[in-house]
């Protein structure tokens, strides 16, 4: 830099105005890029609780607290959203569950001394379904259905005796775009998870974590430190096994690198999600429960007004040759 400051030198004494050096911008401090990852996490959530009614003021929420980052960033994040008041004027309740399913190993003490300091209530509750998943599964199968299955019978049971009016669970925006590809290649059936469900039992279930993607809430828990019970009963699958989760996770990287450069490859498929158009899909039942003609898609009455799309060009446009 030595030529420069020669020249800075002559310019000065030749009289020479030079020009301004222009200011560089402050990179953002570690807390600062926490606080615009919080903030950006604390809003999707906000907008989802909103878009389907999950949580009313004064309300109690039982939250499924598996010990994952997903179901820890959820704990936080509705804690703060309860806190700031980012409902309204109003707060809730959280009450975080965890089950204990005596995997071997398990130990849940982390999680309890960190929810705790919280100042939220914990209860633990203590069932042994790792013996009945392990027993029940066939050795070419995942242990994860049953598991998940049982687990989530036993939440719902203590959401009722807790009297909570609603079980929160940590599935996020990757999860249900995993479930979609799944059903599709696997079941032939167009499903996701939804973000809202009513249970057979009459349980109130949300997601409030639906527009959050994996990445920020990975982040999030890494940054913040979050205590992290690892999943042994998945540790103790045989070598080998297929994982069909694991597959659509690889199916999404390819349709990330597939979408191109600036091009939001989840966002749009979360989008999809919400923007459904029956008259271009092939499930006659749903065009006629959606005012359609079953056969031709055109609609039959008002019920179509909002939904129908006309048919023509769209194909074109994509490059679709008939």
């Amino acid at each position: 830099m030595r030529w420069l400051t020669a020249i800075c030198v002559i310019a000065r004494t030749a009289g020479i105005a030079m020009p301004a050096a222009r200011p560089v911008a402050a990179r953002p401090t570690a807390d600062q890029a926490l606080q615009a990852l919080e903030w950006r996490l604390l809003k999707r959530v906000r907008e989802c609780v909103r878009d389907y009614g999950m949580i009313g003021p004064g309300e109690t929420v039982a939250v499924a607290a598996s010990g994952g980052k997903d179901s820890n960033a959820l704990i936080y994040l509705l804690r703060e959203m309860s806190a700031r008041r980012l409902l309204g004027k109003d707060s809730f309740d959280l009450r975080a569950v965890h089950l204990d399913q005596k995997q071997p190993g398990h130990d849940p003490t982390p999680l309890v001394k960190w929810v705790r300091g919280l100042g939220i209530p914990f209860d633990l509750v203590e069932e042994d379904t790792y013996s009945i998943v392990v027993e029940k599964t066939a050795p070419t199968k995942s242990y994860c259905g049953l598991c998940s299955r049982l687990r989530r019978g036993i939440l719902y049971t203590h959401t009722q005796q807790i009297g909570a009016q609603r079980l929160a669970l940590g599935h996020h925006r990757d999860d249900a775009l995993e479930t979609l590809l799944l059903n599709m290649v696997h079941q032939g059936t167009m499903k996701a998870m939804p973000a809202r469900y009513v249970a057979s039992r009459g349980v109130d279930v949300i997601r409030p974590l639906m527009y959050c993607a994996e990445d920020d809430l990975r982040e999030y828990a890494t940054r913040l430190e979050f205590p992290i019970l690892p999943c042994n009963l998945c540790g103790s699958q045989p070598a080998g096994k297929p994982s069909q989760r694991q597959g659509a996770k690889q199916l999404l990287h390819f349709l990330d690198a597939f979408g191109g450069d600036g091009e939001d490859v989840r966002e749009n498929m979360l989008r999809a999600l919400s923007d459904v158009r029956p008259s271009h899909l092939l499930d006659r039942d749903l065009r006629g429960a959606c005012g359609l003609d079953p056969c031709t898609g055109e609609p039959v009455d008002d019920r179509a007004a909002r939904i129908f799309r006309a048919p023509g060009g769209d194909d074109d446009e994509l490059g679709i040759r008939r």
